[in-house]
């Protein structure tokens, strides 16, 4: 049996997904399950380990203990979605919630923290916003997201897993080319066909890079 612990935030978590499908994530189990149903060798077990509203440095805190009551002596896949909280602009303090230097090193200190217990590490890149409604954000008129800080968090995620030789799924590039505000609920996070798009383009990642064995 392999566990494949998906870490991340609120749209890891699969908040705003109408088809009370709990998101991309479950989505995933789902898609898994269903193989096993046909073929009992076939065992993956998928955990849904998504907070809202965590950053890296949120994720750094309760990684590896969350990680060590999973991934004992199973095969383990670890997937991270982080870094678009770290993107936001917090209005009272005229800066980043996250800094770029502090977000590239906390990518890196969660890399170093998975490799001690797998091989198997895939990031998936944040997805953009629609800035009409994220500037601010209404729950919270002290926030911003921005495509170009989100970008940019984006390119730093890529650039850090270039460089340790870890799995990454672009995700912003992808759909900042299309009509991408039809795949999001309040203009942050994705909607049912959201997660969906986001769910097929994880699992046909994870399939053709063989990290899935089928």
């Amino acid at each position: 049996m392999a566990r494949i612990l998906v870490f991340g935030d609120s749209i890891v978590y699969g908040a705003w997904d109408r088809g009370r499908e709990g998101g991309r994530v479950q989505k995933l189990r789902k898609f898994l399950d269903e193989k096993h149903f046909i073929d009992p060798d076939f065992d993956y077990s998928v955990y849904n380990l998504g907070v809202s509203g965590d950053t890296t440095e949120d994720l750094l805190e309760r990684f590896e203990f969350e990680a060590k009551q999973r991934l004992k002596e199973e095969d383990g896949i670890i997937i991270f979605q982080i870094g678009i909280n770290d993107s936001q602009f917090i209005i009272s303090q005229s800066g980043l919630r996250t800094l770029p230097e502090k977000f590239r090193k906390d990518v890196e200190k969660l890399i170093n923290q998975a490799q001690k217990f797998t091989s198997q590490i895939v990031f998936v890149g944040p997805t953009p916003v629609d800035e009409i409604k994220t500037t601010p954000i209404p729950w919270n008129p002290d926030k911003i997201y921005k495509n170009e800080n989100i970008k940019r968090n984006n390119e730093i995620i890529k650039s850090v897993c270039r460089e340790n030789n870890i799995d990454f799924v672009e995700i912003f590039d992808n759909w900042i080319k299309s009509d991408y505000k039809k795949l999001l609920e309040d203009g942050l996070h994705p909607n049912s066909k959201g997660h969906k798009k986001i769910f097929e383009t994880v699992k046909n990642f994870l399939i053709q890079n063989k990290t899935i064995e089928f």
